[in-house]
């Protein structure tokens, strides 16, 4: 892990920029805190870091002031890092099928999704290595975010990761539900119910299918970018309980 960058914000965090092994990431932990703490992994939206900073950097003060360090890294073939023709032809053939109107074939999913998540899921695990040997930063560790299929794989083969606040709305291959099976740890899904474009049934469907015993859906009207601030503070108040 090498460093980039250092700022301290005004609210007692200190942000870090970084690379893994040519992976931009960023790093968000208390100024003031005199004990590691423990750390959330942000999983971003599929849009960039940069893009997607203002909603990650909210995300991490408000993990932050619970007393957690946060972090988060660009996903395979987002923002600056090298693209992949499998993926545009993919997430093209995405697009035209719900320009049409029609379902989405299994098929274009597979193909949109799976290489992500076998790329995604070991380089979340290096991150995860390179994070937890800061002396600032112990477990337990939690996950949050999306690409739902990523958090449903982490929970399964990481068993650092203790607990996870997972957002449904992402496309679903059909392989997920089977590893949804296997997870174990305490989960917390947050599901907008009119999520554009995305498949509702789809979502209770995977929630249904995990194997944890705890398990909380919080839904909420409204679009994908529509989650209401209390959802959020809820979510913090699971990792307290489960981190803590």
């Amino acid at each position: 892990m090498q460093f980039i960058s250092e700022q301290r914000l005004d609210d007692d965090i200190c942000e870090r920029e970084f690379t893994l092994d040519e992976i931009p990431g960023i790093v968000w932990t208390p100024s003031s805190a005199s004990t590691p703490v423990p750390l959330i992994l942000l999983g971003p939206p599929p849009l960039g870091l940069r893009k997607a900073y203002p909603r990650l950097l909210a995300r991490a003060r408000h993990a932050v002031a619970e007393g957690f360090a946060a972090a988060a890294i660009e996903l395979p073939w987002m923002g600056e890092r090298p693209s992949s023709a499998a993926a545009d032809q993919a997430l093209a053939d995405l697009h035209r099928a719900l320009a049409a109107g029609g379902r989405v074939d299994d098929e274009i999913v597979d193909r949109l999704i799976l290489p992500l998540v076998d790329k995604a899921v070991p380089e979340w695990q290096a991150a995860l290595d390179a994070l937890l040997a800061l002396p600032e930063i112990s477990g337990p560790v939690g996950y949050s975010g999306g690409v739902i299929s990523i958090g449903t794989r982490l929970a399964v083969v990481e068993p650092r990761i203790a607990a996870a606040v997972l957002f449904a709305g992402s496309f679903l291959p059909r392989t997920i539900f089977e590893e949804a099976r296997q997870v174990t740890i305490p989960l917390h899904v947050l599901l907008q119910w009119d999520d554009e474009g995305k498949n509702r049934q789809m979502a209770l469907d995977l929630f249904d299918a995990f194997g944890s015993k705890e398990k909380t859906l919080h839904a909420n009207m409204g679009g994908h970018t529509g989650v209401p601030q209390f959802a959020g503070e809820e979510a913090n108040r699971f990792f307290t309980r489960h981190l803590k």
